[in-house]
């Protein structure tokens, strides 16, 4: 009788102290994560204007399902993992498209460095060179020259336009290209030598980074099937051994807390075997 009057006091404590914070944080948790959710939907070109009306009804719906799953099924420990699934499955999707798209322009970036070198070689200005690479260049980057090459006919200065990018994209690649053609425009130079030197030095890296993923994708693939492997088991368990007492994991305390505490372990494992199999150079 202790553990479910414990397990239920502890989620319980947990829900207070949530909501206390929300409700004495005026309004700065829900700016926090606007502002987080927003820089990740304009990497990917999504309109935020009604965002914080979208983030509202998803936090309704995920405490709806808190309350149903503790009040109407009596799974305080289920319910507190539902609301933690609820709140980082979306958040983790639009962080990994983002994640994705910014690693397609990463491997795009060396190609359009290499047009714009050409392009100025036959004799074409800066400004027409980033009008060819927003009409040849393939997407993603190409949005992005477009953008450049659209606020800069709007009147922007090409140096503002650079800047926005380079704080848009956040990339270490992008900031030295667009330093490069900074420097170009204020003192001179050869431009198309320095970017076809960047290219090489991005090119080169991307090697090292395919080749590091090519080494370690048995090693990727092993943790996944080490994830995945308790679920298996347990679905086996239940299907051809005993099945009452998998059925007591989801309907007694202590067998549901065992069964959050498995599953939160399995997480930080795979999390933590990706982060020491990370290629970043």
């Amino acid at each position: 009788m202790l553990l479910p009057w414990l397990s239920s006091l502890l989620v319980g404590l947990a829900a207070f102290a949530a909501c206390w914070g929300l409700i004495t944080s005026d309004g700065g948790w829900l700016d926090d994560l606007e502002r987080n959710w927003a820089a990740q939907l304009r990497m990917l070109r999504i309109s935020t204007v009604r965002l914080r009306v979208y983030l509202l009804c998803w936090l309704g719906v995920t405490a709806a399902v808190g309350v149903l799953l503790w009040v109407g099924f009596g799974a305080p420990l289920f319910a507190a993992c539902a609301i933690g699934l609820l709140l980082s499955i979306p958040w983790l999707v639009i962080r990994n498209l983002a994640a994705s798209r910014h690693a397609k322009i990463e491997d795009q970036l060396a190609d359009a460095m290499v047009s714009l070198s050409s392009a100025i070689r036959a004799g074409l200005s800066l400004p027409q060179a980033l009008d060819v690479l927003a009409s040849q260049c393939p997407r993603p980057i190409r949005e992005e020259f477009q953008q450049i090459h659209g606020e800069y006919q709007l009147g922007k200065t090409l140096d503002v336009c650079l800047k926005e990018a380079r704080d848009r994209l956040k990339s270490e690649h992008f900031a030295l290209f667009a330093a490069a053609m900074e420097a170009s425009r204020q003192s001179g130079g050869r431009l198309n030598e320095v970017v076809e030197r960047i290219a090489i030095s991005v090119r080169e890296l991307h090697r090292l980074e395919r080749k590091i993923l090519a080494d370690t994708s048995e090693s990727r693939r092993s943790a996944l099937y080490m994830s995945l492997a308790p679920a298996a088991i347990l679905a086996m368990y239940w299907a051809f051994l005993d099945p009452n007492s998998v059925e007591r994991l989801f309907v007694e305390p202590a067998g549901q807390l065992v069964l959050v505490a498995a599953v939160l372990l399995n997480i930080v494992a795979y999390v933590w075997a990706q982060r020491i199999l990370d290629s970043d150079l």
